[in-house]
């Protein structure tokens, strides 16, 4: 990296965008980077500041310019936010106009009825807040984080319009929606001049939901872009489990991954998976983040990091090859939707 010891200021490397690639988002004007990066995990109070700061900045260099948030990430919660907002003032302000920030609302954040749900109360409370702990005036995507039954479909785009209008949001996106939903609140935000930019929803070699239920047509047909996230599966998709589960691993205390279910038909679907993967010359990680990128309809997909040498690892996966028919076929026979998750 360019910048030299962290106390040295920030000057990114001139050549960041050759590498990366860019693909459209829906119909909109706006490309994504192929890679962007996902602050869910790792980003709170529980790590090291400087060794977040170097990931985030590291990602930048290599081209990652959007970076997606939401108010319920940490710990604690906003947690991630301001994390990527003392980045931003103390690193990447210069580079403000460069950045695609994107955040989420409407997930459980608190014990009032106003600090979770699809609410214009709640979704614009949040926005409030959010641009406080990023210290910056506006978002380049606002989302509603998941579905809320107990709201007015008419008041959940209301309020994402109300977003855009204000200056606050360049463009709105949704996470988690149902196809049937997913287009119910596009055609209210199409006809109030503010179209629904993106769907954000879970997609992998191991979660072929979005095939199944229609989501990836719907997409085209509405003109919106996808951008999956867990495409590694929660790590199912690394070499992490292949043997046993590995202490403090993540399958030890997730929601969405359960022990029992790391069994040995997980583990020789997996192995199969990542036979084919050296038989590439890549890791069952790259092999599984190139597969969801091999759709049109994904404008980008989410990758989180630990360190800048698993975030290198993961951009590698964009040197390989294209996946052949063959290949494709030997994934389909054993990426069986569900294997080892909680879905």
């Amino acid at each position: 990296m360019t910048h030299g010891p962290l106390e040295k200021p920030f000057l990114a490397a001139d050549e960041r965008y050759e590498h990366i690639g860019f693909r459209p988002t829906g119909a909109s004007g706006l490309t994504l980077p192929s890679l962007s990066f996902g602050l869910w995990q790792k980003f709170g109070r529980d790590y090291s500041f400087e060794t977040q700061r170097e990931i985030i900045l590291h990602a930048f260099e290599l081209g990652i310019a959007h970076f997606d948030n939401a108010d319920r990430y940490g710990p604690p919660i906003r947690g991630a936010q301001l994390t990527f907002g003392r980045v931003l003032e103390k690193d990447l302000a210069p580079y403000r106009d460069e950045l695609i920030l994107s955040t989420k609302a409407g997930g459980d954040i608190g014990p009032s009825p106003y600090t979770k749900g699809g609410s214009r109360k709640s979704l614009l409370t949040s926005l409030e807040h959010s641009l406080r702990d990023l210290g910056t005036d506006y978002v380049d995507v606002f989302y509603h984080h998941r579905p809320d039954l107990d709201v007015p479909l008419e008041e959940t785009a209301g309020a994402l319009v109300s977003a855009v209008q204000q200056g606050k949001a360049l463009y709105v996106g949704i996470s988690n929606y149902q196809p049937d939903r997913a287009e119910a609140i596009a055609g209210l935000l199409r006809e109030a001049g503010v179209p629904l930019l993106i769907h954000q929803p879970r997609y992998s070699i191991f979660d072929r939901s979005i095939e199944r239920n229609g989501l990836l047509e719907l997409s085209a047909a509405q003109g919106f872009g996808l951008i999956v996230y867990s495409p590694l599966a929660q790590g199912l998709l690394t070499n992490k489990y292949l043997e046993s589960i590995p202490e403090g691993a993540r399958a030890a205390n997730s929601r969405f991954l359960s022990q029992d279910s790391i069994d040995d038909t997980y583990r020789q679907r997996a192995a199969e998976l990542n036979k084919l993967a050296e038989s590439r010359g890549q890791s069952l990680a790259q092999l599984a983040i190139q597969w969801v990128l091999r759709k049109p309809e994904v404008s980008s997909a989410l990758v989180g990091a630990s360190s800048t040498w698993q975030l290198d690892h993961n951009v590698a996966a964009l040197d390989a090859a294209p996946l052949t028919d063959e290949e494709l076929a030997i994934i389909d026979e054993h990426g069986v939707h569900g294997t080892g998750l909680n879905l």
